[in-house]
C-alpha cells in the first residue's frame, strides 16, 4: 500500500466516523417533532424485529405531532409498544388507523441532559477519529524502510494526516455546536 492509499483510506475512516455521528445527533430529540427519532426503532412484528420506518409511513404532521400510519393496521398494537419501550419518552396515541406521538416542550433539565449525551457522543466521535490517526500512522512507520519511501515522506504524510484529523475534530466540533443550539432554542 502507498501513502497516498493510506492517508485516502484513513481521509474515508474519519468521515465515516463523522457521519455516524451525525446519525447519533439527528436521534436525539430536540424541541420539535422529526421522524429521523423513529429510525432506530425495532418492531416485533410477523415474528421477526422489524426497523419502524418498514411498516408504515411516518412523517411529522406540525412542529408538536407526528403522524405514524401502518400499512397494516394488524401490528398497530405492536409499534404502539415499541415506541412507549423505546427510550424516547414519549406515548403514541392510538385511534384506530393511526398513531400520533406529540413532543411535550423540553424542560431546561432535559435539555441539560440532552447536551450532555450530545457532548458524550461527539467525545465517542473524537476518539474514534483519533483511533484512525494512530492507526494510520502506524501503517505509514510500517513502511519506513521500504523501497522508495524516505523518512521526509513518512514525516509529511504524518503532517498530512494531523492536518485532515484536525479539520475533522473541526467539523466534530461544528456538528456539536449546532445540535446543542438546537436543543438549548425554546
Amino acid at each position: 500500500m502507498t501513502i497516498d492509499e493510506i492517508i485516502e483510506k484513513s481521509s474515508e475512516h474519519m468521515k465515516r466516523s463523522v457521519e455516524v455521528l451525525a446519525e447519533e445527533f439527528a436521534s436525539v430529540r430536540t424541541g420539535r417533532a422529526t421522524t429521523s427519532l423513529f429510525e432506530k426503532i425495532q418492531v416485533e412484528a410477523y415474528g421477526s424485529e422489524m426497523p419502524l420506518n418498514q411498516m408504515a409511513n411516518i412523517k411529522a404532521s406540525d412542529a408538536q405531532t407526528v403522524v405514524i400510519e401502518p400499512w397494516d393496521r394488524s401490528v398497530m398494537s405492536h409499534i404502539d409498544k415499541a415506541i412507549r419501550a423505546s427510550d424516547l419518552g414519549l406515548t403514541p396515541s392510538n385511534d384506530g388507523t393511526v398513531l400520533r406521538v406529540a413532543f411535550p416542550a423540553l424542560t431546561e433539565e432535559r435539555r441539560k441532559e440532552l447536551v450532555k449525551l450530545c457532548k458524550n457522543y461527539a467525545e465517542d466521535g473524537r476518539v474514534a477519529v483519533r483511533n484512525v490517526r494512530q492507526k494510520t500512522n502506524r501503517a505509514l512507520e510500517d513502511l519506513k524502510g521500504s523501497e522508495g519511501v524516505s523518512e521526509d515522506d513518512i514525516h509529511r504524510a504524518s503532517e498530512s494526516v494531523q492536518k485532515l484529523t484536525d479539520g475533522v475534530m473541526e467539523d466534530v466540533t461544528k456538528l456539536l455546536e449546532k445540535k446543542e443550539a438546537e436543543i438549548m432554542a425554546i
